[in-house]
């Protein structure tokens, strides 16, 4: 199976950038510098550049409101960064030692049973397994620590 890791769209990273609400409705925190490690981009799902200015924001990555529609902090690079659309692991993924994955069905609901939190180099494994019961739609990649989202994923074409 082929797995598409799926960033934070193009368009609301835009918005966010243009001072548009998070998914509290505030702006974007501004005025932070990256150390080079620890602020994951949700858009080009690398590393912000040392140096470089990043965005703290919350992001809820569901369309509408509802009981499992869960919203934490992530980080965005303030300036432009090509959304990630490689092929493979993303950097993003190698950046911790484990991460929490979820099943969801196609109503965004948690398939009850699929949370797990996995050791990095069974990422795509265990999401290729879960993505394998034509009831998973989607399995959505979040820290094993903060609980912040990363990533989606998705069955490649």
């Amino acid at each position: 199976m082929t797995l598409c890791f799926e960033p934070i769209p193009t368009a609301q990273v835009r918005a966010i950038r243009a001072g548009g609400p998070d998914a509290n409705g505030i702006p974007a925190e501004r005025g932070f510098i990256s150390a080079g490690s620890g602020e994951p981009c949700r858009h080009c799902l690398n590393q912000v550049p040392k140096g470089q200015e990043y965005l703290i924001l919350a992001h809820r990555p569901f369309a509408a409101l509802q009981p499992y529609a869960e919203c934490g902090p992530i980080f965005l690079c303030a300036d432009d960064c090509a959304a990630w659309g490689g092929a493979g692991l993303p950097p993003i993924l190698t950046m911790s030692d484990d991460y929490l994955l979820k099943g969801y069905r196609a109503n965004d609901r948690i398939f009850y049973g699929t949370g797990r939190v996995v050791p990095r180099a069974e990422v795509s494994s265990y999401a290729e397994a879960l993505l394998a019961d034509p009831d998973v739609a989607y399995v959505d990649v979040r820290s094993a620590r903060n609980n912040c989202f990363q990533l989606r994923i998705r069955r490649g074409d």
